[in-house]
């Protein structure tokens, strides 16, 4: 994970999204268990309490769950992985979309460009 983080977003917000990806890519598995928060404040040189959030709000998206003195755990869920990969798939083309459109481009513009980049992609 990162330890450059972006000014426009909050950093709890990124350590979340840098763990999602970290999930996508197997990095990390459901029912793995997360380093404490001081390892990974430590880890991404950032203050213990944001960390501290990140993993409570990982709790409340469902994504994570503390056991009593002995820490924090993917939560195991088999549809756990696919779901967080279509979310970040979703909310990145909707980005995409967004930006060509503030370009000028239509929709069936926007088309020809993935098509394209796709293409250039398999050769």
């Amino acid at each position: 994970m990162q330890k450059n983080f972006q000014k426009s977003r909050a950093i709890y917000e990124q350590i979340i999204e840098g763990i999602k990806k970290m999930l996508i890519r197997g990095e990390f598995k459901p029912g793995d268990k997360l380093p404490s928060q001081r390892e990974m404040a430590q880890k991404l040189e950032v203050n213990p309490n944001t960390i501290q959030r990140a993993y409570r709000e990982m709790e409340v998206m469902g994504l994570t769950e503390s056991r009593r003195g002995i820490g924090t755990y993917i939560k195991e869920d088999g549809n756990l992985v696919k779901g967080i990969k279509e979310e970040m798939a979703e909310r990145s083309v909707k980005n995409f979309k967004r930006e060509m459109e503030s370009l000028g481009f239509s929709p069936p513009e926007i088309k020809d460009w993935l098509k394209r980049i796709i293409d250039l992609e398999k050769t």
